[in-house]
This record gives C-alpha cells, sequence and structure tokens, in this order.
C-alpha cells in the first residue's frame, strides 16, 4: 500500500482544490470559463446568510480566482445556460446542475420524512395552493405567497411562516426549485421546468448506489485525498452508504487506498490527484471552504484546530466572530477576525493570530492579501486593532503596503 507524508496529503489536498492551477492565478482576469473549472475544483459552495464580510459562497471562489466580478455567479446560477444550482448538497449550497438527477434520492429521502430536520405536517391543500400560485406568478419569494399565518418562534434563530416552511419543504422533494435571490437575499422558489436544464431535468433517475457513487466519485475529487468520513461529510451522506461506494470506486481503480502519516484512519487517493513539488498558495479562507469546513480533517491536515464561533456568545469567544485561515504555501500559519465596514469604506481587522509554523514573513504575505481583499470589496483602507500576537506587526505591514 502507498504511504504518503503529511506534507504530500496537504499538497494533493490543495491541488485538488485548485490551489495549484495555471488558470487561477490572481494576475488574470477571471471569466466564467474560470468560474466553471474552480467549481469542477469544488464541487459545491455552501450558501450562508451571514454577511459580515462577504457571503459565504462568493469567497472560495474569490481564494482561488483572485479578485473576480460577482456577477459572474449570478450568471452562473440565474441564466442560461444555468450551470450551477442551489440545493441541500452538502448543506444549503451551489452545486452543478447536472446533479440533479443524483440527489432525487435525497428527494425522496426528504419526502418520505416529511422534511430535513423535523416532521411537516400534511397539509395537501396549502402545498398544492403554493405550487399553483408560484405557477402563475412565477419565481416568487415566502413573503411574496405568505398570506399572514402567524409564525411560531419555538425553535431558537427560527421565525418562519407555516409557507415559509411548506416552501422550504417542497424545495428539498424537488417540487420546487431555487430561481435565484433578492437584493434582500431571500430565496426566488419556482418550478423546476423553469429553473432546471431540460437535459438535466428529463435525465434519467440514476439508482440509489449509482448517485451515491458519483457523489463520493466527486468528493473524491475534490479532496484529493481523504478517509471515508471527509468523503462521506462532503455532500453529507450516510457513512454505510459511502463505503460501498468508496467499494465500488476502489474495485474500479478510481479510488487507491493509502496511509497517511499520522492518520489512525485508511485514506483513499483519487487517482488522477496531483501531487505537486511545492505549493505557493496565498489565501484566506471563509469559515466555510471546502478546505476547512470539516474541522477534524483541517486539524488531520494542518494541525489547526478551528472552530466557527458566530454563535458562540461574545464572551466566550476565542479568536473572534468570523475568523480566516490564512493560508501561505500548503500551511494554515494564521487566522484573523474581519469585518468589512461598508459605510466606512473600511476592512476592518479585529484580531490577528500567528500559529506556531508561521514564517517570519507571515505578516507581511498576510498585509498584501488584505489589500487585495479591501480592493476586492471595494473599501478604501484597512484598520488593525491590536488584539492578538500578530496584530502589531500586520498594523506595521499595512501601513507600510497603504
Amino acid at each position: 500500500m502507498e504511504s504518503l507524508s503529511l506534507a504530500q496529503a496537504r499538497r494533493i489536498a490543495l491541488a485538488a482544490q485548485g490551489f495549484h492551477a495555471a488558470w487561477d492565478k490572481p494576475h488574470a482576469t477571471p471569466t466564467m470559463r474560470t468560474l466553471q473549472r474552480t467549481l469542477e475544483r469544488t464541487a459545491v459552495l455552501q450558501v450562508d446568510s451571514v454577511n459580515v464580510l462577504q457571503r459565504a459562497h462568493y469567497m472560495p471562489l474569490y481564494s482561488r480566482m483572485g479578485a473576480y466580478d460577482v456577477d459572474l455567479l449570478r450568471r452562473a446560477s440565474e441564466r442560461h445556460p444555468r450551470r450551477m444550482v442551489e440545493y441541500w448538497a452538502h448543506v444549503q449550497a451551489f452545486m452543478p446542475v447536472e446533479l440533479w438527477p443524483h440527489m432525487r434520492w435525497r428527494m425522496d429521502h426528504y419526502r418520505a420524512r416529511r422534511g430535513k430536520w423535523r416532521v411537516l405536517e400534511e397539509d395537501p391543500e396549502l402545498e398544492a395552493s403554493l405550487l399553483a400560485e408560484v405557477r402563475e406568478r412565477g419565481a416568487s419569494t415566502a413573503r411574496d405567497l405568505d398570506d399572514g399565518l402567524p409564525r411560531r418562534k419555538d425553535h431558537w434563530g427560527w421565525n418562519w411562516s407555516t409557507t415559509r416552511r411548506v416552501l422550504d419543504y417542497l424545495f428539498t422533494t424537488g417540487d420546487l426549485a431555487i430561481a435565484g435571490r433578492n437584493s434582500q437575499f431571500e430565496i426566488l422558489y419556482d418550478l423546476p421546468e423553469r429553473v432546471i436544464p431540460r437535459v438535466h431535468l428529463e435525465a434519467p433517475t440514476p439508482t440509489v448506489h449509482e448517485a451515491h457513487v458519483e457523489l463520493v466519485r466527486r468528493a473524491a475529487r475534490s479532496h484529493g485525498v481523504a478517509t471515508l468520513r471527509d468523503l462521506a461529510d462532503y455532500f453529507r451522506m450516510p457513512a454505510a452508504d459511502t463505503a460501498r461506494a468508496v467499494a465500488a470506486l476502489t474495485e474500479a481503480g478510481e479510488l487507491v487506498p493509502v496511509t497517511v502519516e499520522g492518520w489512525t484512519r485508511p485514506a483513499y487517493l483519487h487517482r488522477d490527484a496531483r501531487l505537486p513539488r511545492r505549493l505557493d498558495a496565498r489565501a484566506l479562507l471563509s469559515p466555510f471552504d471546502p478546505v476547512v469546513w470539516e474541522r477534524a480533517r483541517t486539524e488531520a491536515l494542518f494541525d489547526f484546530v478551528y472552530r466557527i464561533e458566530i454563535y458562540v456568545p461574545e464572551p466566550k469567544r476565542v479568536h473572534g466572530y468570523y475568523v480566516l485561515p490564512f493560508l501561505l504555501g500548503d500551511r494554515l500559519v494564521g487566522r484573523v477576525d474581519l469585518k468589512a465596514d461598508r459605510k466606512a469604506g473600511l476592512l476592518l481587522v479585529k484580531a490577528a493570530y500567528a500559529e506556531e509554523c508561521a514564517p517570519p514573513d507571515t505578516a507581511a504575505e498576510l498585509a498584501a492579501e488584505l489589500v487585495r481583499l479591501a480592493g476586492w470589496l471595494g473599501l478604501a483602507g484597512i484598520v488593525v486593532e491590536p488584539r492578538g500576537d500578530l496584530a502589531a506587526a500586520l498594523l506595521a505591514e499595512t501601513a507600510l503596503a497603504g
């Protein structure tokens, strides 16, 4: 059995995610082709409503492509020919639109259990009424369709009307699709036939096992090298189903069993994975970036303990509210708590920390990356607050960069 060092595994994983591609160099102007190639690398782009810096689905593209026109993503997801669509893939996420048939097993699963998290009481009349209204009105938000029914507040963070809950159910079952979002980030629901290209909507439904194999195949390509747990997490699949798909791909020669230095679990290398001799990446990673969203994998690959602290009460936060790991070369060498003050036109660095592996030029490289990020966000300046062991050096370097 082949054995990989931890450094090799890191380079394989980062290359698989698009951090070692000639077409993603920052000096090049990203195009729709660049975006599509990047999506092929990541397979999914998690969607999240937090907008303290930039929406979650925009950031992984920026980290890999450099400064790009965010209208590329809107065109790819809302205009013909639609290249990506939102569905419950990893969680709420953009995925390549051709995966729609491979999600029908999940749609059937949600239909059988009446929802994602909790059972939705059957209301055939409301379901039929909403589908008919969407058919007549076209793409609509829950607010457009809501008849003013009482909203429930028995779950923290939720304030959904009955209409909103039923629309979400119809979305998970594939009876409705997401046509886009409005300026308030509200979902626009529409009929699948007006969202999904016919070639994918009318494609034969794969068997459940065939769908699982395709999803694990994509997860393996995006990871490069991964454990069974990593592969299951990518599209949030049951472990047993993932294991059967891994067995099939291993037998076919697409996955190769390997050992990785320091890993206690078996790993699988995708046969097309690249192993660069070196990797010169420099990027800030969103908390929802595929490189870091599975925290156990992040720790195993980078020796980087990372927790998203958005939902942690402020006095208990260790590093900050919206903390982005800083990738330099093939290591995560620091982390920064960032906020875009759009009214003042400033990028605020609320805190900055260095890891033990951070090289001497970390502050200078991070400053350069923050300048680039501020430019992409249309912010005129950077303010570094004095919190964290990297803050003083970063303040000096940003002053020089400015």
